[in-house]
């Protein structure tokens, strides 16, 4: 401490003239606490969850749905088909929208849009008969997921929803059924029968999502469901190849890879698309 502490010797206390000012031991110990505490705190679903307030174009009701907060999911990565894998929490629970009142629902893309003649046919033949959601807990389990989903896709059946929405409905709830699969915990009853049943249920969804979109692919204009014209033929051409319809899935691939207009990403994404062809069919293909 040198000059910090001279003078003290008046006091009697000239031994305590060389003290630290700080004790490093004690710094590093509190360093480490607080790395410690950083460290085994681990974020959970709930904190990455928000109480989102809508009101349903429908009935005019007020209510709130739980969303994921903006930016706080970190993505990792995604599947072939463009499903996205996030850290924590599965983004795609929470996509749904359902009024708990009259029982209108949406992918939240959708919510907003609904004509009167849909509104009319939505309150005839949902909110009728509608009677509330049985929900608990402060996240949604996969369950509750897949049922918003169900609701979703029947809303746009009955309003006659574009093909592009219901095709985007049914794709979330393939990759819905995916990540229910990939999360039963090793001890499940029956699991292997129960992930055979959830891959049928996924196989079936994945089908009605493709044949959808190549309806929209001849009726809608691009975007659609927010995807630009390449982002959304490799999205098709994937799911092409999925359900076998490998020489449409070829078509789609040769007009990415050849189009001056697709990015270099795309074209490489298409690519890979083309070489999982090749290889389902055992390099029998051009």
């Amino acid at each position: 401490m040198g000059s910090l502490l001279s003078g003290l010797e008046k006091f009697g206390l000239g031994k305590l003239s060389n003290m630290e000012l700080y004790d490093k031991d004690e710094e590093q110990k509190e360093g480490a606490k607080e790395q410690h505490k950083q460290e085994a705190h681990v974020v959970t679903e709930e904190e990455l969850l928000f109480d989102k307030t809508y009101k349903c174009p429908v009935c005019d009701a007020n209510f709130k749905s739980k969303a994921v907060k903006t930016g706080k999911a970190k993505l990792e990565g995604s599947d072939s088909d463009l499903r996205p894998r996030y850290q924590t929490v599965d983004v795609l629970k929470y996509d749904a929208i359902v009024c708990p009142e009259c029982g209108y629902a949406a992918l939240s893309r959708f919510f907003k849009f609904v004509t009167n003649p849909q509104m009319k046919m939505i309150r005839e033949q949902i909110s009728a008969s509608f009677k509330g959601l049985n929900e608990s807990g402060e996240v949604f389990t996969y369950d509750e997921a897949i049922t918003r989903h169900q609701l979703a896709l029947a809303n746009a059946i009955v309003k006659k929803g574009k093909a592009s929405e219901r095709a985007y409905t049914c794709l979330k709830l393939a990759w819905l059924c995916r990540g229910k699969a990939e999360s039963l915990p090793a001890e499940t009853p029956n699991r292997d029968k129960e992930i055979e049943e959830l891959k049928k249920q996924e196989d079936e969804l994945i089908q009605n999502a493709y044949s959808g979109f190549i309806t929209a692919l001849s009726e809608e204009v691009f975007p659609i469901c927010g995807m630009d014209e390449f982002t959304f033929l490799c999205l098709v051409a994937e799911l092409g190849r999925k359900t076998k319809d490998y020489e449409n899935a070829q078509k789609l691939i040769s007009s990415i890879i050849v189009s001056k207009a697709a990015s270099t990403k795309i074209k490489e994404r298409a690519r890979m698309i083309r070489d999982a062809i090749k290889a389902d069919l055992g390099d029998k293909c051009d």
